[in-house]
């Protein structure tokens, strides 16, 4: 066939097509390897070089133009299909009451907020940060290096373009740092900020671990603080979420990211610290990792250590949830079973 020849039964071709499967084969004979377009260019070799030109040019814009319809067609029939699904739900009456018994917040969202409102009005923002993070944020820029045991204990879930699911908030700390400096730095202005987020770690899973789990990341960078203030606002949160006094206990702790760094453990409120499944038998229940936050994390941020400190902590939202709720298996959060979820919501 010819170009003309072939335009025309292409358009034929064209217009008996009505699904997704004859569209796919007029694609591939018409512009796949050994299609009628590409066909034209083998009689190209009987051309002189000024013909092969034209003709090339019109063989492109002619397999231009049926990648172009053939495109639009895809559309037409993408959105056919989805009329079709439509036609076919059930109808129903828009004017019934709607039933506001039904669903309510997760637990784990109702502590979050809780939190965040808390923290708000002590002066801090809440930010927000990606799931997905570069090795650099996640590791190397909370003094981390790619040779570093404490990856180990963060083994975690690896795409293919290098990136991670994070595994931990503290991913967030380099971009608020480079945030909020030049108005810590001009205006003396104290970088306070807390960061909830969704982690992920390769964990087995037991009634305390999870693969997947909530912390919040909380940071103050200023002159002059120390672990007093750190202390200070914890209790100040733990307290507003229990409605009372909470028992604490610190103790020392590695992170690369802090020096020196804790752990801020509560006394589990599902046994009442005599010592149960959810804290191990120990009576407490580990909550809270944190400390001062490490001089190179600050210089990796543009902070100068030399005149500013600060603390960080990453607040395990989801045992929180755990403790205010008197849930015993981590797990029942993943679940979906709004049965079991429904036990520990409020009407809010």
């Amino acid at each position: 066939m010819n170009l003309a020849e072939v335009k025309q039964s292409f358009y034929d071709a064209l217009a008996a097509v009505s699904t997704m499967e004859q569209l796919e084969q007029v694609r591939v004979e018409y512009t796949g390897k050994k299609g009628h377009v590409t066909e034209l260019l083998k009689d190209m070799k009987s051309l002189s070089n000024e013909e092969k030109k034209t003709f090339g040019q019109e063989v492109n814009l002619l397999k231009n133009e049926v990648n172009e319809k053939i495109t639009e067609k895809r559309e037409e029939l993408h959105r056919l299909e989805i009329e079709l699904e439509n036609s076919r739900m059930p109808e129903f009456d828009v004017s019934v009451p709607a039933n506001l018994t039904r669903g309510s917040y997760h637990p784990i969202t109702l502590v979050q907020r809780q939190c965040e409102e808390i923290f708000k009005s002590m002066g801090f923002t809440v930010e927000d940060y990606s799931e997905i993070v570069t090795d650099y944020e996640c590791f190397e820029s909370l003094n981390i290096p790619k040779s570093h045991p404490a990856r180990d204990m963060q083994d975690t879930y690896y795409l293919e373009n290098g990136q991670l699911l994070k595994s931990q908030t503290s991913a967030a700390q380099n971009a608020i740092y480079k945030k909020y400096k030049d108005a810590l730095v001009n205006e003396g202005k104290a970088i306070k900020a807390i960061f909830p987020g969704r982690c992920f770690r390769n964990e087995a899973t037991d009634a305390c671990h999870e693969n997947t789990f909530f912390q919040m990341e909380g940071i103050m960078v200023d002159k002059n603080i120390s672990i007093s203030n750190l202390i200070f606002f914890m209790k100040t949160m733990l307290s507003e979420v229990f409605q009372r006094d909470i028992k604490v206990r610190l103790r020392p702790g590695f992170f690369p990211f802090v020096e020196p760094g804790f752990e801020l453990d509560i006394s589990c409120a599902i046994c009442g610290g005599e010592g149960c499944p959810s804290c191990k038998h120990s009576g407490w229940l580990e909550l809270c990792p944190c400390g001062m936050i490490h001089p190179e994390v600050l210089k990796a941020g543009g902070i100068d250590p030399e005149e500013y400190t600060g603390f960080a902590f990453g607040l395990g939202l989801t045992r929180l949830v755990m403790m205010k709720y008197g849930i015993k298996d981590i797990r029942d959060l993943n679940s979906g079973s709004l049965k079991t979820l429904s036990q520990f919501t409020d009407d809010k």
